[in-house]
């Protein structure tokens, strides 16, 4: 017998135990220093605040909302006004990105140079400064509801905010926040798929090739199903940032949760609870997004027999 002290499968249960006593541990010690400090300013702890009256106008909803609601109501509008910006900004930017990276492979030297400027210049432009210029440069500036810029009839511009088919309108403040959030990760996106697809052995091409197919069937059915196994994993990372930086959206007037949260803060006081709130929102949609995409990612792994 192998004494347990020379046990690997021993040694290595001992250590995760260990870390998990030491990580209870640091939680313990600081919580309790939280509590304490909070007990010398007189603040206490708690979400009762959550059932008070928000007071205060939220000026974009999906859901019904006025002052009067409470500011459990009031965060859930946020929460559904980041959560529509991430899943519009995600789809957007992978369908750039694909556009771009594919255009960055053209044999057209045209097209090849003009999309890697749009990524150079994007990639390494700050995400605040774009939005910044979508919002105050772009989309203010735009004529007036009277002078509005039409597109055939279907699309209207104006300084109040984009006007598209079917009755829908999209305010000025998430018009800027999407075309940059979607610009931004989709010069990131065009690079990963460029990538991807170049990581696929050039004898692929060429059966293709051989089989007769033509450019768009050898890239739509051959190339990408196989670079998809080197694309998934770093676009995960591209969409877990859309969805953070989907939080500067504070920066252009935009209510989403943190907007919310930060006017919650200001009236009640309660900064940790609410900072709390804010990450355990962020950190919630984070892993679901690396869940299904981890999931995605097995399904089109090669499955060893």
């Amino acid at each position: 017998m192998t004494p347990f002290w020379r046990n690997q499968r021993f040694l290595s249960i001992a250590a995760q135990l260990i870390s998990v006593f030491t990580v209870a541990i640091v939680v313990f010690i600081l919580w309790d220093n939280l509590t304490y400090n909070l007990e010398l300013l007189g603040i206490g702890f708690g979400f009762d605040f959550l059932q008070s009256q928000a007071s205060f106008d939220i000026g974009e909803t999906l859901i019904p909302y006025k002052p009067t609601d409470s500011y459990y109501h009031a965060l859930l509008v946020g929460l559904l006004n980041s959560l529509r910006v991430s899943i519009i900004g995600i789809i957007l930017a992978t369908i750039v990105g694909a556009v771009v990276g594919i255009a960055r492979l053209s044999t057209n030297w045209l097209v090849r140079n003009l999309a890697l400027i749009y990524v150079e210049v994007l990639r390494n432009t700050p995400l605040l400064l774009q939005l910044f210029f979508w919002y105050f440069a772009v989309f203010i500036s735009l004529p007036k509801l009277e002078n509005q810029i039409s597109f055939f009839g279907l699309i209207n511009l104006n300084n109040k905010g984009t006007q598209l088919p079917f009755g829908l309108e999209i305010s000025s403040e998430l018009s800027a926040l999407i075309l940059g959030l979607t610009l931004y990760a989709g010069a990131f996106i065009a690079e990963i798929i460029r990538g991807g697809i170049q990581s696929v052995a050039r004898g692929q091409w060429e059966a293709a090739r051989a089989l007769g197919l033509k450019p768009g069937l050898i890239m739509r059915l051959v190339i990408l199903p196989q670079a998809l196994r080197v694309i998934i994993p770093p676009l995960t990372s591209q969409y877990l940032n859309i969805a953070k930086n989907s939080s500067l959206a504070i920066a252009v007037g935009y209510p989403d949760i943190y907007f919310v949260a930060s006017t919650t803060f200001n009236q009640t006081g309660k900064a940790v609870e609410v900072m709390l709130l804010i990450m355990i929102t962020y950190l919630t949609i984070s892993l679901t997004i690396s869940l299904t995409m981890n999931t995605l990612n097995r399904s089109f792994q090669l499955k060893e027999r």
